[in-house]
C-alpha cells in the first residue's frame, strides 16, 4: 500500500533543524512546542528512524534526517509554489488577443494550453479574424496582444518572422492549371487583392469560385479541387502548396508581426510574449532546425521537452 509522508511534519522537520530547537521552531510555526514535538516522533515512528540527535540542547539531524531533510525542502517548496500559483491574485486576471486564422495552427493552441497548465487562474480570450479588422480593434483599445500578417508592418511592431505567400490548393489538385484560374477568397481577406494583381500582372485570366464571407465555404472549395488560394507558407493546413514553376506567378512575402497595447506587466505576459516570439519568430525557427542535425542525443532531449509542453 502507498504510504505518504505528513508536509505539516516534514515542515517541522525542516524548521528545527534550521533553528537548532523545538521551541523556536514553534514560534515559527505558529504551534506550541508539544505540537511540534509529537510531529518528529510520529515521523520518526513512521519510517522507524531517528532523525535527530541532542547535543548540548541543541538539536542535530542524524544522518537520516539529513537526507529525509533534503527531500522535504523539495516537496515544500513545490507545495508552496502549487499554492502561490493557483491562490495568488498576481496570477489572476484576463489577456485579450487576437491572431489572423491562417497562423492559429499548430503553434498557438499549444501555446494556450502550456499557459492554462502555468496560469490556471488566468483568463486568455482569443479571437480570430483577418489583420485589418484586428488592427482596428487594437486602435479601439479591444485587445492587449495581436499578431498580424502584412507587407507594411506599422510602427510600434514588432516583426517576428517573413514568410513567403504561397499558392495552394488540394492535394494532387489540377484546379491551378484552369484558365481562368478560379480564387477563393473571403471578401475581406488581405491575400485577395495581392494574388489577384499578381495574376493580372502576368496575363492569366481569373474569376472568382466563391463571395461572401464564410471562410469554411472558401476552404471547401478548394479542398474540392474547384479553386485555388493563397496562404503563408508553413500555414496551408491539410491543403498543399502548388509547385507550379512559372505557371502562376511569384506573390511575394509577408511578416508576421506582434503588437502589444503595453497595458499588462509581470510574469503572464511575459511568458506569452516569449512563447509568441519562440513559436512564430525566424530566430527560434532557425535554431530549432540547427538542433535537429546535431547528434542523437540532443535531438531525444529536445523532443521529450517539446512533448513536455504539448
Amino acid at each position: 500500500m502507498a504510504r505518504n509522508l505528513d508536509l505539516t511534519a516534514l515542515r517541522a522537520l525542516v524548521t528545527v533543524s534550521e533553528v537548532g530547537g523545538v521551541t523556536r521552531a514553534a514560534g515559527l510555526l505558529n504551534l506550541t512546542q508539544s505540537a511540534v514535538s509529537m510531529q518528529i516522533k510520529r515521523l520518526e515512528e513512521s519510517l522507524g528512524t531517528a532523525l535527530f540527535n541532542r547535543v548540548q540542547r541543541k538539536l542535530s539531524l542524524t544522518p537520516e534526517g539529513e537526507l529525509l531533510s533534503q527531500y522535504a525542502r523539495r516537496m515544500i517548496d513545490l507545495n508552496d509554489e502549487a499554492l502561490l500559483r493557483l491562490t495568488d491574485t498576481a496570477f489572476e486576471g484576463e489577456i485579450r488577443i487576437g491572431v489572423p486564422h491562417d497562423i492559429v495552427y499548430p503553434q498557438l493552441p499549444q501555446i494556450l494550453k502550456a499557459m492554462a497548465l502555468e496560469y490556471p487562474r488566468v483568463r486568455i480570450n482569443l479571437d480570430s479574424c483577418f489583420t485589418s479588422k484586428l488592427k482596428q480593434g487594437f486602435g479601439r483599445g479591444e485587445y492587449d496582444l495581436i499578431m498580424t500578417t502584412e507587407m507594411r508592418p506599422d510602427e510600434g511592431a514588432e516583426r517576428l518572422s517573413t514568410r513567403r505567400l504561397v499558392w495552394v490548393g488540394a492535394p494532387d489538385g489540377i484546379a491551378w492549371q484552369q484558365r481562368p484560374v478560379r480564387l477563393a477568397f473571403v471578401e475581406t481577406c488581405f491575400f485577395r487583392p495581392i494574388a489577384q494583381d499578381a495574376l493580372t500582372e502576368a496575363g492569366i485570366r481569373w474569376d472568382l469560385a466563391v463571395g461572401g464571407g464564410s471562410e469554411q465555404v472558401a476552404e471547401a472549395t478548394v479542398a474540392a479541387d474547384l479553386s485555388i488560394t493563397a496562404r503563408m507558407e508553413g500555414a496551408v493546413g491539410g491543403l498543399e502548396v502548388i509547385e507550379a514553376g512559372n505557371a502562376l506567378p511569384d506573390l511575394g512575402t509577408l511578416s508576421i508581426c506582434l503588437y502589444n497595447a503595453g497595458r499588462q506587466n509581470g510574469p503572464v505576459i511575459d511568458s506569452l510574449l516569449a512563447q509568441l516570439r519562440c513559436a512564430y519568430g525566424d530566430a527560434c525557427a532557425a535554431q530549432r532546425a540547427a538542433g535537429a542535425g546535431r547528434g542523437s542525443d540532443r535531438d531525444d532531449d529536445l523532443a521529450g521537452r517539446l512533448a513536455a509542453a504539448e
